[in-house]
């Protein structure tokens, strides 16, 4: 049995994520441990002001999303593109709580890096209404490069796999049903 830590990245209430966590956690927690965040509902400061410099104190909903990202064997990130990337919300997520002490540290003055997360492994899920092809060729992909090299990679969390979904703003209901019926899949084979 694996402990899974489910991440809806959209800050919206109501999403094809929120649809798509829903039904990860209700066929993992079939055979799995399961957890579940759901960024909309996450308070706390948005800006790492300072930097490293003046680190400000984390506020409750961010040490839990820390404690939580501990206690997890398998991270399941499930995140709209917007502009590209992830939302604002979810970067300041990432901008505050993936913190040297937590997420990695600096062995010494040169650079050295020791990664605290290893162990971990993740699945990423994106939903976009850019066609698939255009942005992960054309554009560039960059939100699963931004989090399976510099967030996940960087801390030690190793990427399985990612799924796209798109486009979603056009989409069709049996569209959306046949995307369900994949999840279901990605979530029976942990």
């Amino acid at each position: 049995m694996k402990k899974i830590l489910i991440i809806n990245a959209n800050p919206k209430s109501h999403s094809m994520c929120k649809s798509i966590a829903e039904c990860y956690v209700q066929v993992a927690g079939v055979r799995h441990e399961v957890q579940s965040i759901a960024i909309s509902n996450m308070n706390f400061e948005l800006n790492l002001n300072e930097g490293y410099d003046n680190v400000l104190p984390l506020e409750p909903d961010l040490l839990k999303f820390q404690e939580q990202i501990k206690w997890c064997d398998h991270l399941v990130i499930i995140s709209p593109v917007w502009w590209g990337n992830v939302p604002a919300k979810f970067k300041g997520v990432i901008d505050r709580t993936f913190l040297p002490g937590f997420a990695f540290k600096y062995k010494d003055e040169k650079g050295g890096l020791e990664k605290l997360l290893i162990g971990r492994t993740s699945d990423l899920i994106f939903t976009l209404d850019t066609p698939v092809f255009w942005y992960k060729y054309i554009q560039g992909n960059l939100i699963y490069k931004q989090l399976k090299n510099a967030v996940l990679g960087f801390s030690g969390i190793k990427n399985l796999s990612s799924t796209y979904f798109a486009p979603v703003l056009n989409s069709t209901e049996e569209q959306r049903v046949k995307w369900l019926r994949k999840v279901k899949k990605l979530a029976k084979r942990i």
